[in-house]
């Protein structure tokens, strides 16, 4: 309603009176005998109160899930028995494994070991010491996707695989730490491609971030590298996503194995590492998500595991 005890008329560029958010000249100027106007259209990407306590509960139940796991990555089980305990932990607490089913993917979570750089399907590989693996869990809580990656050592690892680690989360926590609300998509990028490069390393361009919500995969874009044109993207607060460097050791490139359609592997055959939070922007900065209680915490500093006596 008009606030009726300002007499001022709203100049052209001022907020109209209505609260649609607009600016008067785009709203109610010259429609001041009443005419109805289309009330504004709620941006889907935008999520109000309600909605982002649903994504903050849904990316509990994932890092719930995420520490749930992580004791029983060790030498001697296959993927496909980290596969059925994730699926068992999820649908035994009503939830859904977002990756079972969605465009064909077989499995409750992708597992991604040494050379594979993502999507990697669960199977007859059994770990072995030296191993490093991405674990890539979502789940749908009440309808909203919770969704993030670590990657974990396998008793002893080289030198090479905790610097890469290493650099992987140093690179997810400078992107978000650069960004505000307003910033540009091109900053996370930015700040990933600085880290990387100075490490000697490279950075996946082909996979990259994704908004999320209702939606699995859903606007705006996030590459980890400076790219000009989604880089463009304004991270307004309500918009949710996710920052998920794949830092190589040797190239960038990667190739797809057409075997499954979905393993991702490095084209040189060196180590791939990844880490992947969950973002809410909002009117103050970013908020993350799917941080656990017993996994790897900003600044966190990796060492190599001591070789069982």
């Amino acid at each position: 309603m008009k606030d009726e005890s300002n007499n001022r008329k709203p100049g052209p560029n001022d907020p109209c009176w209505c609260g649609s958010g607009k600016k008067y000249k785009k709203c109610h100027h010259g429609n001041e005998a009443g005419v109805p106007q289309p009330a504004p259209r709620k941006d889907p990407l935008l999520l109000n109160t309600a909605e982002r306590d649903a994504m903050r509960k849904a990316c509990r139940v994932n890092a719930e899930l995420m520490d749930y796991i992580r004791d029983y990555v060790k030498a001697g089980i296959t993927t496909r028995e980290i596969d059925t305990l994730i699926h068992q932990w999820t649908t035994s607490r009503g939830h859904i494994p977002a990756t079972l089913g969605y465009r064909g993917f077989p499995a409750s979570l992708c597992t991604s070991p040494n050379q594979v750089v993502c999507h990697g399907v669960p199977g007859d590989y059994r770990l072995k010491d030296g191993d490093i693996i991405n674990l890539d869990l979502t789940t749908i809580v009440e309808g909203w996707h919770g969704d993030q990656s670590e990657t974990l050592f396998v008793g002893p690892v080289s030198d090479e695989a905790v610097a890469l680690t290493q650099c992987s989360f140093d690179c997810m926590w400078a992107a978000i730490d650069v960004i505000k609300p307003y910033s540009r998509v091109i900053e996370i990028g930015r700040a990933i491609s600085a880290i990387a490069k100075a490490r000697g390393f490279s950075v996946v361009k082909e996979y990259q971030g994704h908004g999320i919500g209702r939606v699995f995969h859903q606007k705006p874009h996030i590459p980890h590298f400076p790219d000009a044109y989604h880089g463009q993207q304004i991270l307004e607060p309500g918009m949710c996503f996710t920052i998920e460097p794949m830092i190589n050791a040797g190239t960038w490139k990667t190739v797809l194995d057409r075997r499954d359609n979905w393993t991702v592997y490095t084209a040189d055959g060196r180590l791939s590492a990844q880490f992947e939070h969950t973002i809410l922007m909002t009117e103050t900065g970013p908020e993350v998500l799917t941080v656990t209680k017993r996994g790897p915490q900003r600044g966190h500093k990796f060492i190599s595991p001591v070789a069982a006596a």
